[in-house]
């Protein structure tokens, strides 16, 4: 019988001590990869490219590359806290997920929309367009019409990097 050849593994510890030091980003430390968070992610169900376990096994192993990459799945979360609820270890892979975008974000590694949206909060304090159509359903549904929001209340808090004009 053939011998099989050996795999290696290769851990990059400098990329999970980075992870470890934005916040929520440790968290991922305690994962020992059950998959509770994948029971009920609503982007694991209709996307083959996300799932949160592999996310987690990813940053487990110091896998940049593949995180912080062009195509990287973080950008697929919803952001629903699913994961967070059903996990046993209290890893908060929302959380892990949260710190890697930053993480991308800070290494300009975020996809263009991102950046697009970003300029976006910062000039009018919400991430989408307010369109007349968006105002007219708010009427029509009894809500107060989106308005102007206090932007410079907003950048007050930023750090210097993320004030923009």
């Amino acid at each position: 019988m053939p011998q099989e050849k050996e795999k290696h593994v290769t851990i990059d510890f400098a990329f999970r001590r980075e992870l470890d030091q934005i916040i929520g980003g440790d968290h991922h430390n305690y994962c020992y990869q059950c998959g509770a968070c994948v029971a009920q992610c609503p982007a694991a169900q209709y996307s083959e490219s996300f799932n949160p376990r592999s996310i987690l096994l990813d940053a487990l192993l110091g896998r940049a590359d593949v995180l912080l990459g062009p195509d990287s799945p973080i950008w697929l979360c919803t952001n629903c806290y699913s994961c967070y609820e059903r996990c046993p270890q209290d890893v908060r892979p929302i959380e892990v997920i949260i710190a890697l975008k930053n993480l991308a974000s800070n290494r300009d590694a975020a996809p263009s929309d991102v950046a697009t949206m970003t300029e976006n909060i910062l000039k009018t304090g919400v991430s989408g367009l307010i369109t007349p159509a968006v105002q007219r359903i708010r009427e029509s549904l009894g809500l107060k019409p989106l308005g102007d929001y206090p932007v410079d209340e907003m950048l007050k808090i930023l750090p210097d990097e993320g004030k923009q004009p």
